[in-house]
Parts: C-alpha cells; sequence; structure tokens
C-alpha cells in the first residue's frame, strides 16, 4: 500500500513538472520585468550619456572617441601593428619564451584567453547587422577599425604588464586599474586612483551584463531555436555550473579550456566560410569590388560607418575590444620580464577577431547572395527564400544563419554550436576580467574571490531566464564607459610605451635579447 502511494505521489510529481517548470520560467520573467523596470528608470540617464550623437551626426560621441583613440596611437608609434607584426607571431610561438618568467599563462595562452572574451557574437550577428545597415560598403570600415584598433591593443597591453602586481605564490593581477593607479603615480600625476576606482567598477558591471547575462541569454536562444522552447533557466543552471566548474580553478584553468576551445571554434567557423568562398571563388573578385565602392559610395559611407562601428561594435562590446582595457587584463598574466612582448602578441587580436573573420562572414554573405537593395526603400534587406525580409538589430543571427545554410542546410545546428562555445568562452573570460576588478576594489583573498565567482554564475541563470534588456544597455554603457577611462589614461601613460619600446627594438637589434628556441 505504501509503495502504491509513493508511485502515485511519484507519478504525479512528474505530471506537474512541466506546469512547475513554466510557472518557474513565469516567475523569473515576472522578476526580470521588475529589474528591467527600475533599471529603466535609474539608469537610463547613463546609458543616454554614454550614447549621445554628436550634435549633427547620427554617430555616438563615444565611437569617436575609441576610433581617434586608436588613430592617435597608430601614429605616435609608427603604425607599430605593421612593423611588428613578424615578431608578434614570433613572440606567440614561444621563439622568445623564458619558463622562468614571472607570470601564470604563456604568450599563446593570454593570446586565447583574450581572444575568448572578443571571438564571440560580434562575429555573428554584429557583421550581419552592419552589413544589412551599411551594405557591402561595411565590410572596408571595419577592417579600417580593425587595424586602427591593433595599435590601441598594443600600448593598453604593455602597461598592463609593466604595472602589474606580481604575489609570492606566482599569481598576478594586472589591468587598467593598476596602470592608472601605479602609473600615474609614478609620473606625479594626480586622480589615478580615483579613475581606477571607477574603472573597476565598469569593470565589475559590464562583466556581469555583457559579459555574462547576455552571453547565456544568446545561448539559450541559439538552443532552443534547434531543440524546440523550454524553460531558460534550465540552460542557465547548466551553464552556470559548467563555467562555475572552469572559473573555480583561477586563470590557469581558464587558459588550459580557451587554449583548446577558441582554436577549434575559431577553426570551425573560419573553415565552413573557406569552404563556401572557396565554391564560389568566381565571385570573390566581385564581393571585393562591392566593398570597396560601397564603403564611398551609397550608404556605404554613412551606413558603412553606422553599422561597423555603431551597431556591430555596441552589440559585441566591440569586435575586438580595442581602447575598453579588459584584455590588458588577460595579457598582465603572462610569463615574461619584458612588458613590451605583449604588447605586440595582443595587436594580433583585432586583426584576428575583425580583419579574418569579420571579413570571413561578409564575404559569404555578399556571395550567398543573401543581401539585396529594396527597390522602393533603397535599404538593404535580407533576400530570403521564403520572401524579403528586413534586416533589423534582433535578425543578425538569423542572417549570417541563411547565409551559411543556403549552401549547407545543417549550418543551423554548426551555427548553434558556434554560438554557445562563443557565449561559454567569452563568460569565463570576463569571469576574470570582473574578479580581478573585484579583487582590486575589494581585496586579494580566496574568500572575496569566491563571493564573485558564485555571484557571476547566479548572473548565468538569470541572463539565461529572462531578457532583460535596460540591464543589457546600461551593461553595454558600462563597457564603454571603461573605455572612456582608459583612454584617458592611455593618452597620459604612452610616453611609458614608447620607452619601452625603444629600449626593447635596440636590445633585440644588439642581440641582447635572444631567441630561445
Amino acid at each position: 500500500m505504501q509503495r502504491l502511494t509513493q508511485r502515485a505521489a511519484l507519478g504525479a510529481f512528474l505530471t506537474a513538472l512541466p506546469a512547475m517548470a513554466m510557472a518557474q520560467d513565469e516567475a523569473a520573467a515576472t522578476i526580470g520585468d521588475t529589474i528591467n523596470d527600475i533599471f529603466a528608470a535609474s539608469t537610463g540617464w547613463f546609458v543616454a550619456l554614454i550614447f549621445a550623437n554628436v550634435p549633427g551626426t547620427g554617430v555616438p560621441w563615444i565611437v569617436g572617441w575609441l576610433v581617434i583613440a586608436a588613430a592617435v596611437f597608430s601614429l605616435y608609434f609608427g603604425f607599430i601593428q605593421f612593423r611588428a607584426f613578424k615578431h608578434s607571431i614570433q613572440l606567440v610561438k614561444g621563439d622568445y619564451s623564458d619558463p622562468n618568467d614571472a607570470g601564470e599563462v604563456s604568450h599563446f595562452q593570454a593570446l586565447a584567453t583574450a581572444l575568448s572574451g572578443t571571438v564571440g557574437l560580434g562575429n555573428i550577428a554584429g557583421v550581419a547587422v552592419a552589413v544589412s545597415i551599411g551594405g557591402a560598403g561595411a565590410t572596408f570600415w571595419m577592417i579600417l577599425a580593425g587595424l586602427l584598433g591593433m595599435a590601441t591593443k598594443f600600448t593598453e597591453c604593455t602597461l598592463g604588464v609593466k604595472y602589474r602586481n606580481e604575489y609570492p605564490d606566482g599569481s598576478v593581477s594586472g589591468g587598467p586599474m593598476y596602470y592608472l593607479d601605479k602609473g600615474f603615480k609614478e609620473r606625479g600625476l594626480p586622480l589615478g586612483k580615483f579613475m581606477a576606482v571607477m574603472f573597476a567598477i565598469f569593470c565589475v558591471l559590464g562583466a556581469m551584463g555583457g559579459g555574462n547575462m547576455f552571453q547565456a541569454n544568446q545561448a539559450h536562444a541559439a538552443i532552443s531555436g534547434v531543440v524546440g522552447d523550454y524553460p531558460g533557466w534550465i540552460t542557465g543552471v547548466i551553464l552556470a555550473a559548467v563555467v562555475f566548474a572552469v572559473i573555480i580553478g583561477g586563470l590557469k584553468s581558464i587558459a588550459q579550456v580557451t587554449e583548446k576551445v577558441v582554436p577549434f571554434m575559431g577553426v570551425l567557423y573560419v573553415l565552413s566560410a573557406l569552404v563556401i568562398i572557396a565554391m564560389n571563388l568566381d565571385m570573390v573578385g566581385e564581393a571585393f569590388r562591392e566593398i570597396f565602392a560601397g564603403a564611398f559610395t551609397g550608404l556605404g559611407v554613412t551606413g558603412g560607418i553606422i553599422g561597423a562601428l555603431i551597431q556591430g561594435f555596441r552589440r559585441a562590446a566591440f569586435s575586438n575590444e580595442a581602447g575598453i582595457g579588459s584584455a590588458a587584463i588577460a595579457h598582465s598574466a603572462v610569463r615574461t620580464k619584458e612588458p613590451i612582448t605583449e604588447g605586440f602578441v595582443s595587436l594580433l587580436e583585432p586583426f584576428i577577431d575583425t580583419v579574418v573573420i569579420c571579413t570571413m562572414t561578409s564575404l559569404v554573405i555578399i556571395i550567398t547572395g543573401q543581401l539585396m537593395v529594396n527597390p522602393e526603400t533603397g535599404l538593404y534587406i535580407l533576400n530570403d527564400s521564403g520572401g524579403i525580409a528586413t534586416v533589423g538589430d534582433t535578425s543578425g543571427v538569423a542572417l549570417t544563419a541563411a547565409a551559411f545554410s543556403s549552401v549547407f542546410g545543417w549550418f543551423g545546428y554548426v551555427l548553434a554550436v558556434a554560438v554557445f562555445l562563443f557565449a561559454f568562452s567569452t563568460m569565463i573570460s570576463w569571469s576574470y576580467y570582473g574578479l580581478k576588478a573585484w579583487t582590486y576594489l575589494f581585496g586579494e583573498g580566496k574568500g572575496k574571490e569566491l563571493v564573485f565567482k558564485l555571484l557571476f554564475c547566479f548572473f548565468v541563470i538569470v541572463g539565461a531566464a529572462s531578457s532583460l534588456g535596460a540591464v543589457l544597455d546600461f551593461s553595454d554603457a558600462a563597457l564603454f564607459a571603461m573605455g572612456v577611462v582608459n583612454i584617458i589614461g592611455l593618452y597620459f601613460l604612452m610616453p611609458v610605451v614608447k620607452r619601452e619600446l625603444a629600449s626593447y627594438q635596440a636590445r633585440l637589434k644588439s642581440g641582447e635579447i635572444k631567441k630561445f628556441k
């Protein structure tokens, strides 16, 4: 009798599970709506300030701030991104790596960790949105922005290593909060500590939002789009558990994962693109003609700049994060006694992320004929086999998927895996960025680190379970605010980088710096 009762109770429980899951999902949505409303009311002014347009243009001032800085650093360092490209490759290969140097990870692992935070949805959705607004010409402006951004990344990552803290256990902490604090103090400049604290606060907020909740939300959307709709908290719990299992081991654990995941997902995505390009090799020349012609005619100049620099970069918190300062945190942990070497390594990031991967995506969209102009409105539209649909901010992934699926019908499944891996790798990298900002604010210690890691994983679940528009807008604004504080610091500290560069190049030329293999 007792067994029958237990079976009946179990049956009732199993029957009620779907309703319970639905109720929990509705409750999460209600909580999400409440949080969203609170954020919209209290932080709307901050979002509006960061993304305000330059009077008389459609370009937010923050975009000009970052692009002008990239141009300044390119000129100041004599276009170091081109002059040092070969040496950067040698450093990543480990040709000059001394295993006895202070630090936690190799040049390659530092590069992979930083890339895992930048190679992501911007390469899939951001490019599609940019091209849908500005047409083929948007690709030209993305490439230009990527090439200029290499100099910014060089500057900030050199400073990240130079002013890092090294601890007795071999661990290190570095990034803009440290070079703003210590670098300004060294040069006798005021407000360094204040700027460092502001950067750290923005970094924690950005890590929780754009580096976490948005990624979890998109991962759930990609999976449910393939397997069917189901409660988001389920994805959140699974993802949070996997993320926690990785980040609890610290940066070495994160680096070990990213050095495997990043090359895999990069090769998977680029290989698929290359196959499509090879199958349409006769159209590649015409595609590049469209790119260059579109960059300087019609919608190309206005739409291209807006698409590439605003829509695509904003949604992914910049395709390569040059100037934001986040990558300097990851690169600070490299094993080296020469800060400038990590500047060389880091300049490869915008090239890989924007110049290579984003261009691949754009070429596939163009040569598969997914983009055309509406003759009535003059706007770019998606040429879908089921009809013509306007491409908006939310359908960037759909445009990329349509382009790849027009050749490979099964690519929707590959894209779902790619989005999940991109989201996962971005989250574990941003957990480290946020953690270092957290420990700068509250001090080092295992207990304090655990609090942040648990909090980070909690927001993974929140992000997957609900769509928090205002929260994500605020976190986007926080990421860009990091760039405001960081670039002010870079302007004042770039003479330090120039001295490091001159010293290193002189010793390299004289043979004082030798290869280890």
